[in-house]
């Protein structure tokens, strides 16, 4: 058998290459003879680090021959079928699964969040997506999303992969980074670009500022999605009065143990907030997406989010608050949070279940 993995690999962004790391090792754990191949922006550099068969995902015809030596196409995990950030991108990812489908191959959606789409979108997904054998979805949402678009396919709630992630953060990797989590404790921040944020960029200084000067914690930013993210942090560094530290693009591991060290965490990027609750860190979210909100959601978690993008821009007493709470309720949110990533693991390990069920059935078929 060989899988051929579509998603948002190649590009360095820790969230996605954590997807794709879990994805490996559990297809290897689960079905050790299946052989992998994953589409990438960069695939020398994928295959090195994982050690799969990876092809260049902007080559048509290298994708197409991809997908005929394939047995079954996996797209995912990650939000791919949205329009939100382009149609493009969703053409592309849907387009895949239309492709494999035609050519007889076995389909899955997997561990996605869904959305958001409009009337287009909709359309689009409705169209180049029957067919598809089965799905897995990420979150509440996203159900209650693709059921509707996709009648004919078996839709179910799972959760995202990386709460799998078993690594041990390495206190060496936190060190290493001129960061003491015992006599110098920090806060983790983690933003991306978004067309609202110029707007919330005082608010997000504000709390950073606050936890500085009342809880003694540094405000610490980590570009989850690489440049872009430095960028965008480096606005808010300039905003504060206090004095955060900007860190470098870092690995998984690294990129892990840092949030994992954390006192606590500010996070825009989905993947920051998966590490917090995975680790039971409390957090403040800052949902520039549905996707980060639907996680919230799924964890159940007490505390409202710091800012919405695109919403109204929170009262400095109120800022206040939300960090007094964090601060003030911090055993009992992460106790909260291992409670609750309990479930979401299970559901995790539910995409490979599917998966392993319609590679199975592929079997039966070949034979």
């Amino acid at each position: 058998m060989r899988v051929l993995l579509s998603g948002y690999y190649g590009f360095g962004n820790v969230g996605d290459e954590a997807l794709l790391r879990i994805i490996v090792q559990r297809i290897r754990a689960r079905m050790p003879t299946v052989e992998i191949e994953a589409l990438s922006a960069t695939p020398e550099a994928t295959s090195a680090q994982y050690g799969i068969e990876a092809t260049q995902r902007r080559d048509t015809g290298a994708v197409r021959a991809a997908i005929g030596r394939a047995d079954c196409l996996i797209s995912g995990g990650g939000g791919l079928l949205q329009n939100a950030t382009s149609t493009r991108s969703l053409l592309y990812y849907a387009g895949l699964l239309r492709a494999a489908h035609r050519r007889k191959k076995k389909t899955m959606i997997f561990a996605q969040s869904i959305g958001p789409l409009d009337g287009i979108g909709k359309l689009l997904v409705r169209a180049l997506c029957s067919g598809v054998d089965r799905a897995s979805v990420r979150d509440s949402r996203s159900l209650q999303t693709l059921q509707p678009l996709l009648p004919g396919t078996p839709v179910e709630r799972s959760a995202d992969p990386v709460f799998l992630i078993d690594l041990e953060p390495d206190e060496r990797d936190v060190r290493d980074e001129g960061l003491d989590p015992i006599s110098a404790p920090y806060v983790l921040v983690s933003v991306r670009k978004h067309q609202a944020l110029r707007a919330g960029i005082p608010a997000i200084a504000r709390a950073v500022d606050r936890l500085a000067r009342v809880y003694g914690l540094r405000g610490v930013f980590l570009p989850i999605g690489g440049p872009e993210d430095a960028d965008v942090a480096t606005r808010v560094i300039r905003a504060c009065e206090s004095a955060p530290m900007l860190l470098p693009e870092r690995s998984i591991e690294r990129s892990a143990a840092i949030v994992a060290s954390a006192r606590a965490v500010i996070g825009m990027r989905l993947h920051a907030l998966i590490f917090a609750a995975r680790f039971a860190v409390p957090f403040l979210a800052i949902p520039y997406d549905p996707k980060v909100s639907a996680l919230c959601e799924d964890l159940a978690y007490p505390l409202a989010p710091l800012w919405v993008p695109g919403g109204e821009i929170p009262e400095n007493a109120a800022i206040d608050a939300s960090v007094e709470r964090l601060m003030s309720e911090h055993a009992a949110l992460s106790a909260h949070l291992r409670g609750a990533v309990g479930a979401l693991r299970i559901g995790a390990e539910r995409n490979f279940e599917i998966l392993q069920d319609l590679l199975d059935g592929q079997d039966l078929l070949d034979g």
